[in-house]
């Protein structure tokens, strides 16, 4: 199972990896969103944001989401770690469930060609 401090270097690995991107992965996350990422193994919730095309993540906290960021992440610790790495993919792990995405309609749309 991962660890607290692991997620968090996913975290800061998917954030180094959308700021270097282009084309269409870069139109999809210059956006300005709230965002929260909740690890259900560790019932822990990532707060932060995604602005400019990187994720700032801004606390840790204790169990789920508190509020309701604009573009809200679920899933388990090792699943947000091999997303990240590259040995999971999204688009299957979203539709099987095992990984959760919720946002507004138009923010799915451009998030889409990270699927």
């Amino acid at each position: 199972m991962a660890t607290t401090d692991e997620c968090r270097g996913a975290l800061k690995k998917l954030s180094d990896n959308l700021s270097r991107a282009d084309g269409d992965v870069r139109g999809a996350v210059a956006l300005d969103r709230s965002l929260s990422c909740h690890i259900r193994d560790l019932d822990i919730t990532f707060t932060g944001r995604l602005k400019d095309g990187r994720i700032e993540v801004a606390d840790t906290l204790e169990g789920p989401p508190r509020g309701k960021a604009q573009i809200r992440l679920a899933m388990t610790g090792d699943d947000l770690v091999a997303l990240v790495n590259g040995e999971l993919n999204f688009a299957k792990a979203w539709a099987s469930g095992r990984v959760g995405l919720e946002a507004g309609f138009r923010d799915l749309l451009r998030l889409r060609t990270l699927l």
